[in-house]
C-alpha cells in the first residue's frame, strides 16, 4: 500500500494526536499504532477528498487524516457517536 511506504510525521503532530485521543503515547507508539490501523483497514474505508486521504477504522474508533501529496499524518479524530 502506497501510504504505508511513505507515511511521515511532523514534530507537532505527535502532541496533536495525544490531545485528540486523550492519551500520552510516545512517538514510536503513535507511529506503530497508526501504521497498524492503516495496514488493517480495508481499502473501502479510505476516502480521498481534496488534498487529503481519510482512513476510517470503526474497530479502533478512529479517523486518520493524511496529506495525499506528502503522506504526512495531519491529525486523528475519534469517530462520531463512539
Amino acid at each position: 500500500m502506497e501510504i504505508l511506504n511513505h507515511i511521515c510525521y511532523t514534530e507537532l503532530v505527535y502532541a496533536r494526536i495525544n490531545k485528540k485521543l486523550k492519551a500520552n503515547y510516545s512517538k514510536s507508539e503513535i507511529e506503530t499504532i497508526l501504521f497498524n490501523i492503516i495496514k488493517d483497514t480495508k481499502e473501502i474505508f479510505f476516502q480521498k477528498i481534496g488534498k487529503n486521504y481519510y482512513v476510517s477504522n470503526v474497530e479502533n474508533n478512529i479517523k486518520i487524516t493524511i496529506n495525499s501529496n506528502t503522506y504526512r499524518i495531519i491529525t486523528v479524530d475519534k469517530l462520531i457517536g463512539k
